[in-house]
């Protein structure tokens, strides 16, 4: 009975005498000798006896394992249709690029598989936008349509850069989501604000977004957002499709074609044309990017020149060389000037109609 107590509150070695009971069953049906098998009961024991040693030296030596830092992960059951290889999702637009990019269009994946999966690590998102001058009076549209549509249940910092603090009004936000508003200065040409942008935004990457967020997007605040946008687009540097280029050949994109300038791209090269409004990725990546184009434009200042389309042009020459992990469609920054094609099944985040001359400064 001592035996018998002792095996009953030591499961190892229940289980060796499980295991043990189930190969004599299995000799004797068989009509196989016991001897002949005693070493394969003897190399089990063996394991079983080694497995509960070493958890007996874990238990009292209080040494962390190797695995110790791992929890278990309870995910909730999401039903859904199941990928089928012969029956793609989209068929009429390019859905991944040559260097295995995948490019988000409706249509091409789950939102709540997506969810899920950025829950497990608690993902916090930074969106940046420039309410710069007259644009303030685009930030009350912009917010109230960013807390309806724009990662909605995740983590969100709002970093507002303007030079009019006190024009910025008072926002409720959902839980997890915030306004950070930076003062910066106002340069005179709006060409200027666009080109600086990058130096902000990469000087504040080092030294305050790297520590409140993992991921980051930057986008143009005379925006509304019209339907979800989430964590599809979240990889290590993203860009999205220029709505007035998708369709466009290679020598129609509008590049900066000067071999004297830092962001020239000759006829014969470019994947895509990317819009200068919409870029992101992991802090580090951004923090990247964002130098790299600043001290682009600082070297083309020092001969007197200025880039076709300012920042957009220097983005561009970026994701020539450095390719971006993901590339959102024409969907995610789209302008009603464009029309409706067929393919743009969604415009989820759009353009507001206004006056350049009359905003622009």
């Amino acid at each position: 009975m001592r035996i018998f107590s002792k095996t009953l509150s030591n499961p190892r070695r229940l289980l060796f005498c499980l295991c043990a009971g189930l190969l004599l069953s299995w000799f004797t049906l068989k009509g196989t000798g016991l001897h002949a098998n005693l070493d394969l009961l003897c190399q089990l024991h063996r394991i079983l006896s080694t497995e509960a040693d070493l958890l007996s030296q874990h238990n009292s030596t209080g040494t962390n394992s190797h695995l110790s830092h791992l929890k278990d992960v309870k995910l909730p059951r999401i039903l859904y249709t199941k990928s089928d290889v012969f029956n793609p999702q989209r068929t009429d637009v390019l859905t991944v690029t040559p260097w295995l990019a995948p490019i988000v269009w409706h249509g091409t994946f789950n939102r709540h598989i997506l969810n899920t999966q950025f829950h497990q690590i608690d993902v916090r998102v930074g969106l940046t936008v420039f309410a710069i001058k007259k644009y303030t009076r685009f930030l009350n549209t912009f917010i109230e349509s960013a807390e309806k549509f724009f990662m909605v249940g995740h983590k969100v910092n709002y970093y507002v850069f303007t030079d009019r603090v006190n024009e910025i009004p008072n926002f409720t936000f959902a839980k997890g989501r915030r306004l950070v508003v930076l003062e910066v200065p106002a340069y005179e040409r709006w060409q200027d604000v666009t080109m600086r942008r990058m130096e902000m935004i990469r000087d504040f990457s080092i030294k305050r977004f790297v520590k409140e967020v993992d991921y980051l997007a930057c986008v143009d605040v005379d925006m509304v957002f019209l339907d979800e946008v989430g964590v599809e687009i979240l990889s290590n540097v993203f860009g999205a499709l220029h709505p007035g280029f998708f369709e466009k050949s290679r020598n129609e994109f509008t590049y900066e074609r000067r071999p004297q300038s830092s962001a020239y791209i000759p006829v014969e090269l470019g994947d895509f044309y990317f819009a200068g409004g919409y870029f992101g990725g992991v802090i580090e990546e951004v923090i990247k990017l964002t130098n790299y184009c600043h001290n682009a434009m600082m070297a083309d200042k020092q001969q007197n020149i200025e880039a076709l389309w300012q920042d957009e042009s220097y983005l561009n020459r970026y994701f020539l060389s450095h390719k971006p992990t993901k590339i959102l469609s024409p969907e995610y920054i789209w302008n009603n000037y464009y029309g409706s094609p067929a393919v743009v099944k969604t415009k989820r985040f759009l353009g507001i109609d206004k006056i350049y001359d009359e905003v622009r400064f």
